[in-house]
């Protein structure tokens, strides 16, 4: 149980550090957020608990074409937020990032990658 307690703890910390940052600057925020820290943290708490190296592998190569589809979100929100307001263009961001995700995952697919 304490390393359950521990793992959250650090996780959560890494939310509250971006937030912070991003508070007090918006490039610096956005930097820190971009950095693949929850992928890191997840790869050591892997590492840690002693999983395969396929396993860690794995989660490395599926996180990079996961991400993928969800980039054209990150150009999306800031068009809307304006237009839209806060929750309504995170309603819609969630939406296109789910249309990117099935037609990128419809794409590669013919590549062999099999992401759904």
């Amino acid at each position: 149980m304490p390393w359950i307690i521990t793992k959250y703890l650090v996780t959560s910390a890494v939310v509250v550090l971006v937030s912070e940052v991003a508070k007090r600057s918006d490039r610096v925020g956005g930097l820190i957020a971009a950095l693949p820290l929850v992928t890191f943290l997840a790869l050591i708490w892997l590492h840690v608990e002693n999983q395969p190296a396929s396993k860690i592998t794995n989660h490395a190569w599926y996180t990079f074409w996961y991400v993928v589809p969800t980039l054209p979100m990150f150009l999306a929100f800031p068009l809307l937020y304006p237009r839209l307001g806060f929750w309504p263009t995170m309603g819609a961001s969630v939406l296109i990032t789910l249309v990117c995700f099935v037609l990128f995952a419809w794409a590669v697919k013919g590549f062999g990658i099999e992401l759904m």
